[in-house]
């Protein structure tokens, strides 16, 4: 999970956790709300942009995105079926778009310091006997994960390639939950070691 976590420092890394996931969560909104296929593809060119000028760790990043062609495929398909191919195309550009912008607030933002900012907004639930800091813990555990489950998903990808010189495909599916099966059980053993589970007086 701290591997995740990018370096060298860049600008954003400045940034308090806080303003990202504010800004992270305002520009998905308005990526919603969009549905021209010539601002999504701008948008997409700039943040392309931004990961070029942070350098070839954050370029190398990019391959993050190879694991969701499939999906994207599917979707492009299905949108292609039931719309036309520029609502389809837009829903492409969309997801990409919102990828990116999680992962370069993953890529620069701290586990704790993404948990210190989401504490205040759960505070509430305290009033419900529910513990915001666990709240914010596994909501903060939950974005960092996702990009490290499109990691796992690649290293399988290269070594089938590898094997078989053959593209991935469906045959993959299985020992891949499997190992996210091991990992989840992994990671469980790990924070109840740490105490997560256990109730506060």
């Amino acid at each position: 999970m701290i591997g995740l976590y990018q370096h060298p420092p860049t600008i954003l890394h400045r940034v308090s956790a806080g303003y990202k996931l504010i800004a992270l969560a305002v520009l998905s909104i308005v990526c919603m709300r969009i549905g021209n296929v010539a601002i999504l593809a701008a948008c997409l060119g700039a943040l392309l942009a931004v990961y070029a000028g942070f350098g070839k760790p954050f370029v190398r990043r990019l391959a993050i995105l190879r694991p969701l062609w499939p999906t994207m495929l599917a979707i492009f398909v299905a949108q292609i079926i039931v719309a036309d191919w520029q609502s389809a195309t837009a829903s492409i550009l969309r997801l990409l778009v919102m990828v990116l912008l999680a992962d370069l607030v993953t890529m620069s933002t701290r586990m704790q310091a993404m948990m210190d900012a989401l504490a205040p907004l759960l505070r509430p639930l305290r009033m419900f006997g529910v513990s915001s800091e666990r709240i914010s813990f596994c909501v903060a555990y939950v974005i960092r994960l996702v990009p490290l489950l499109l990691e796992q998903w690649q290293l399988y990808a290269d070594a089938w390639r590898a094997r078989t010189g053959n593209r991935p495909g469906w045959r993959l599916i299985a020992p891949f939950f499997a190992n996210i099966l091991r990992m989840a059980g992994r990671h469980a053993e790990a924070l109840d070691a740490r105490g997560f589970g256990a109730s506060r007086q």
